[in-house]
């Protein structure tokens, strides 16, 4: 090979090392100003506060999903790889918390990693209904009784549900999901309200509609036969069971004859129901009501959605408490089975 030519790859291969460090350095620089980025405030200048609740149990992800929709932030992608960076995963701490979107997404992971937040515990148990719910939100001293059925009535949300919960005093009977929540000082009934509406929506996943839209119901629907799974059986296995039931029954054109929709029509708790409460002149009265009551009677847990979506295949058509005063149920297929059910149960009162 001559020297000319030894040179001309010399002079080659110098060029192409050049060219790959000129992209490294490129790359890095790159690299470095989006890593730089990623501390930095979504709007330095805002005076905006935004309560963010980060329920129980909730992955970076989730965390980071909530923060950038509700413009805290303005990369979730950002927020869950510098969490990893700085080793912050796992470290979140439930509850709800006042950020900025002037705050840096280092604050905002020292601040959710602190748990520093002024809070009030509201637990709205499963079984619930809208009054107790209010109830329970004035007893924890977060709001008043009225204030909260007053944005159960006229409050404006955006969820999918809400195009089914229709109108009315009771259209969000069965939507406010039982749970314990953290409430920051100075939240409003809109805001307590909305917690609970939020909590539904992450919990009724695509799925569930599918899967009413297979059953021929509405989520609405769903939710009404859910609540009444949740009032009348203590035995979260039994669910599935109950909503055989309820619509094998349905299927026959027989009335539900559900005692908890009485309750409901009631407005109070008896221990046992007299012929006359049974008259009572309600749409929720499913002894005089063909169909589904007007709607659900109370907040049922996922559980009894999930049983309410997927029933077992029985040919079940009544449930009678068991004597034993385990909550439990027998099933009885036939009314001469359902007969003796009910003698064993009341055989047990005397």
């Amino acid at each position: 090979m001559n020297t000319e030519a030894k040179n001309t790859g010399k002079k080659r291969k110098k060029t192409a090392v050049i060219l790959i460090l000129a992209v490294i350095i490129v790359v890095a620089a790159g690299i470095l100003v989006w890593l730089s980025a990623l501390d930095k405030a979504l709007d330095p200048a805002s005076e905006k506060i935004v309560l963010v609740d980060i329920p129980s149990g909730s992955t970076t992800s989730q965390i980071a999903e909530k923060l950038e929709k509700q413009g805290v932030i303005g990369s979730a992608s950002g927020f869950v790889l510098k969490s990893r960076i700085d080793g912050n995963d796992g470290k979140y701490i439930a509850g709800v918390y006042e950020l900025s979107p002037s705050m840096t997404p280092e604050e905002i992971m020292k601040k959710i990693i602190s748990g520093e937040q002024e809070q009030t515990r509201l637990t709205i148990p499963e079984g619930y209904t809208l009054t107790q719910a209010a109830q329970a939100a004035e007893e924890a001293g977060v709001c008043t009784a009225e204030e909260f059925l007053a944005e159960t009535q006229y409050g404006e949300f955006d969820y999918r549900f809400m195009e089914y919960a229709g109108s009315g005093e009771k259209r969000l009977e069965g939507f406010l999901y039982p749970e314990t929540y953290f409430i920051a000082d100075g939240m409003s009934a809109h805001d307590i309200v909305n917690l609970m509406l939020e909590q539904f929506d992450s919990v009724f996943k695509d799925e569930y509609y599918a899967r009413a839209s297979e059953l021929g119901l509405t989520p609405r629907d769903i939710v009404t036969v859910a609540s009444m799974i949740q009032r009348e059986t203590m035995a979260e296995e039994e669910g599935a069971k109950v909503a055989s039931v309820i619509y094998n029954r349905l299927a026959q054109g027989m009335k539900l004859q559900i005692d908890a929709t009485v309750q409901y029509a009631l407005g109070e708790q008896k221990s046992r129901l007299s012929y006359s409460d049974l008259q009572i002149d309600s749409p929720y009265n499913t002894y005089i009501v063909s169909g589904l009551p007007a709607g659900p009677i109370c907040q049922p847990h996922v559980s009894a959605i999930e049983a309410a979506l997927y029933p077992e295949d029985t040919d079940y058509l009544f449930y009678v408490l068991k004597p034993d005063g385990s909550g439990q149920h027998n099933f009885a297929s036939t009314d001469t089975e359902f007969e003796a059910y009910r003698q064993q149960y009341l055989a047990s009162l005397e």
